[in-house]
């Protein structure tokens, strides 16, 4: 069993490294190490994440995909989650979520019990599928209250469309001072390797 384990945020402004800890604290709970991790800064509304779609090409039968929360995994439509649920079972992987107790048997002592063996894992299929279901639904409601508050601030002449975060850029810049490496600045601030380079690079500009 290799245990792979998938970390995702939505945006370059996001720090898809942030929850590695976490999960190599839960893993050493069972005695068990993490062997690989895919980190990629995606939507998870589409299937078009390069990060994911390797680590199910480089999975076989029996092998884990861990993930903090299922939301990290999906936030994709009914239809698309069914495409993606094939693909991890074609493969025989099994998935565990943080936020999915029943999944941690996985880990644990298994009922060897073949009969408790498919009733557990209905009940953890069961409720994996209720967790998707509601993590799109999350997504839908944030992006219609989104448009919403666009609709109003735009009639109110008050909206100028993404603002970056000031606050974090002000930090980039002070660890950029304070001689602080790309790497470094980013796991103080809690941004993407990306979004610092991004941010040092509009400071030289106006330099």
């Amino acid at each position: 069993m290799f245990i792979r384990a998938y970390l995702r945020a939505s945006t370059s402004e996001q720090d898809a490294n942030r929850a590695k800890n976490t999960l190599k604290e839960f893993v050493s709970g069972f005695d068990k190490r993490i062997a690989s991790f895919y980190i990629e800064n995606k939507s998870g509304n589409s299937l078009d994440r390069p990060e994911l779609i390797r680590l199910l090409d480089e999975s076989e039968s029996g092998d884990v995909l861990l993930v903090e929360s299922v939301d990290r995994l999906t936030r994709l439509s009914p239809e698309d989650w069914k495409t993606l649920v094939a693909s991890i079972n074609e493969k025989g992987i099994n998935i565990v979520s943080l936020d999915l107790p029943t999944s941690h048997l996985t880990f644990g002592r298994f009922p060897s019990d073949e009969f408790m063996r498919s009733i557990l894992n209905a009940i953890n299929n069961m409720l994996l599928e209720i967790l998707a279901a509601s993590a799109y639904k999350e997504y839908r409601e944030r992006e219609r209250k989104q448009r919403e508050g666009i609709v109003k601030a735009q009639k109110k002449g008050l909206y100028q469309g993404r603002q970056p975060d000031l606050e974090n850029h002000e930090r980039i810049a002070s660890f950029t001072k304070a001689g602080f490496s790309i790497n470094k600045t980013a796991e103080a601030v809690g941004v993407s390797r990306s979004t610092v380079i991004r941010v040092r690079k509009k400071l030289q500009n106006s330099g």
